[in-house]
């Protein structure tokens, strides 16, 4: 249902990346570029990263500073970030304000280091995408302007 852009020969434009996507999923992947722009000195590179089960996707940075992918998905996209040991706390104290599949998502996070690790969010609403852009915010603590 969700798949993505397999075809590492293929590099997608953004007519393609667009038309992969569908409307609404370009509208909120376009709304999570805008909110990261105001709070960072953003950087998005088009990635073939990880092999065929990711496929194509934006790598968002802050200067050096990795702060997630973006992979293509018909009618979706998903966000993979790793929330380090030292944000964990951070991610407990707003656990209860963020939605359900969030806090699923986070009990259920691909380990890495002693409590942190790495979290593969599927936005398909703006609430969800309002919890990643929290998520996001506490991996990374916003660009003085």
């Amino acid at each position: 249902m969700y798949e993505r852009m397999l075809d590492q020969n293929a590099k997608p434009d953004t007519a393609a990346i667009q038309e992969w996507l569908g409307p609404e999923s370009c509208r909120l992947l376009t709304a999570m570029e805008g909110h990261l722009e105001e709070k960072y000195q953003l950087s998005r590179e088009l990635k073939f990263p990880f092999g065929n089960h990711y496929g194509w996707g934006f790598k968002y940075g802050h200067k050096a500073n990795h702060l997630c992918y973006a992979f293509f998905e018909k009618g979706a996209f998903t966000v993979m970030l790793q929330i380090g040991d030292k944000q964990t706390d951070s991610v407990e104290e707003a656990f209860l304000s963020f939605l359900p599949k969030t806090q699923d998502l986070w009990k259920n996070r691909y380990p890495c280091g002693e409590r942190g690790g790495w979290v593969h969010y599927r936005v398909l609403t703006a609430e969800e995408l309002a919890d990643v852009c929290k998520l996001l915010l506490i991996k990374k603590k916003p660009a003085k302007k």
